[in-house]
């Protein structure tokens, strides 16, 4: 069903035969209600009406291009005289959702105007300081840059290529993707170029949807073998792969999950229903344990009749909650526990951000993964670490040390949500793949152009062609064109060598504190017992 879905989206975008073609400003969502009927008037009555209206239209035309002229310096496009505006109707939009703005066919000639204004702008904040790993991940081709072959060879894996040319998106899609990761990763792209017309150089990558990376860095140690500079939503530390925001900051709607703005209103909503000190004081988790062994080890930290671990674990049966309606599974309605754990999936998991942003303390099962912005949270201060192999005891320890030193424990959780929602809201989202983005092109040693085969793809008729639950998402996630002003924040400089060294070891002393802490717990634990 997912891949019907995707292929639907993105087999009719911009023409039917796939070849790339303009989208008019006048196709988006224009066309949703039928035209008006013809008059019935006489024939004389018409052919006075409609000389008239020539007429009318021509001198409104020179006034309009000699006011453009005037102001911008600039002849529009010829007046069409056979073109009809329908009225918008059946659809209410919010400001923030409107889509009857300029389309993506018209981004050059708003911004000509817009980047020569912003350019004498300065930034007004700096990026936060997990946006220094930008440099980190694309150090690989510093030296040599990106050539076209390093690009190609990416292909093997690759889910579909963008590209990025004169502010307009063509995409060339090389196979399906799971559900609709591909058409909502496009759709990030979109309103991207949507918030930042005309600011991002032209480009070429090739994007991965799958989970776990693929570009292993042993497989390019020798000299001269470089990697293929391949685009996904997670990385590791034996891989190469650049790591991207996922789909699911537009939404998710297989299950349900609303676009990253409106999800952090309803957390911060649920937030408030219970105080941290009110809440079970216990370690919650609920999620789908037969995507990797490592969930199904974490169920056996669930409370028995012989022994408690301090852990409520729950099952979550995704096609039973279809059915239910997701009753069950509202993100904003899991913030009642003092502790939520996270653990890996079959690779990185898009829970990370929700279960960080309940203000619970968050309780991080050591993870083999990483995504874009996590590389920047640090244990003891935005979480508390678990071991992989010794889970159960584990956790035991963690609640109980908790429960013992509430303040310290409440301050974790409150360090861990604060971060998600001051430094991962949708404005550093944006800002993280603009400078990302920019960073790349700035490496590349060819000129993109665009792709044979490749459709060109407008959010506009993207967001037209979405039915239900995908196009409500498309809505409640699009950028509005008087945003387009915004300036992105600044972009750190990379790490010094010191800096970075700096950064691992304390995260590594950190981890190596907590395990001594409960080495000792466990310990006095056993000598309680008489052994």
């Amino acid at each position: 069903m997912g891949r019907a879905i995707s292929e639907r989206f993105l087999g009719l975008l911009c023409h039917a035969d796939g070849s790339p073609r303009q989208c008019s400003a006048s196709s988006p969502w224009k066309h949703i209600q039928k035209r008006a009927s013809r008059s019935t008037a006489t024939t004389t009555t018409l052919l006075l009406l409609l000389f008239f209206l020539v007429l009318g239209s021509l001198v409104f035309a020179a006034w309009i291009n000699a006011l453009q002229t005037l102001f911008l310096g600039a002849s529009p496009p010829p007046v069409s005289l056979t073109k009809r505006t329908p009225k918008i109707t059946g659809l209410s939009l919010s400001t923030r959702q409107n889509f009857t703005g300029t389309s993506t066919e018209m981004y050059p000639a708003i911004a000509s105007n817009a980047s020569r204004m912003l350019s004498s702008l300065s930034t007004k904040n700096e990026c936060p300081a997990y946006f220094k790993w930008i440099h980190e991940d694309l150090k690989p081709w510093r030296m040599s840059g990106i050539t076209r072959d390093m690009v190609e060879r990416a292909r093997k894996t690759a889910h579909f290529r963008l590209a990025v040319i004169n502010g307009k998106v063509y995409i060339k899609k090389y196979k399906p993707a799971i559900q609709t990761r591909d058409v909502f990763t496009i759709w990030g792209m979109l309103q991207l170029l949507r918030r930042y017309p005309a600011r991002l150089p032209d480009l070429e990558l090739l994007f991965d949807c799958d989970d776990r990376p693929v570009v292993h860095a042993k497989a390019y140690q020798s000299p001269g073998r470089r990697p293929p500079p391949l685009f996904r939503y997670c990385g590791n530390a034996n891989t190469l792969d650049i790591v991207f925001p996922d789909w699911s900051f537009w939404g998710w709607p297989e299950i349900n999950i609303k676009p990253w703005t409106q999800v952090l209103m309803d957390i911060q909503e649920g937030n408030g229903r219970i105080k941290w000190e009110d809440r079970a004081h216990f370690a919650y988790w609920k999620g789908n344990p037969n995507v990797a062994s490592t969930r199904k080890d974490l169920l056996k930290c669930n409370v028995t009749e012989k022994y408690d671990w301090n852990a409520r674990l729950y099952v979550q049966d995704w096609i039973q909650e279809s059915k239910q309606g997701y009753q069950q599974s509202n993100l904003q309605d899991q913030c009642t526990h003092r502790y939520k754990v996270y653990v890996d999936g079959w690779a990185w998991s898009v829970s990370k951000k929700y279960i960080m942003a309940c203000n619970s303390t968050t309780l991080l099962v050591t993870p083999r993964y990483y995504e874009f912005f996590t590389r920047g949270l640090l244990p003891l201060k935005h979480y508390w670490p678990i071991r992989e192999n010794t889970k159960c005891t584990s956790l035991k320890f963690a609640v109980d040390w908790g429960n013992n030193n509430t303040k310290k424990a409440r301050s974790i959780g409150e360090a861990g949500s604060h971060f998600i929602f001051n430094e991962l809201k949708m404005d550093y989202v944006y800002d993280y793949m603009f400078h990302l983005l920019k960073e790349y092109t700035k490496l590349l040693r060819f000129k993109p152009g665009i792709p044979r085969g490749a459709v060109e793809v407008c959010a506009e008729r993207m967001g037209r062609l979405a039915k239900g639950k995908h196009r409500k998402y498309m809505m409640e996630s699009a950028v509005n064109y008087e945003s387009r002003d915004r300036v992105p924040c600044s972009l750190p400089a990379e790490f010094d060598p010191q800096s970075l060294q700096a950064f691992n070891r304390k995260k590594v002393q950190s981890i190596w504190l907590v395990k001594t802490w409960e080495n000792d717990y466990w310990n006095q634990d056993y000598a309680k017992k008489g052994h």
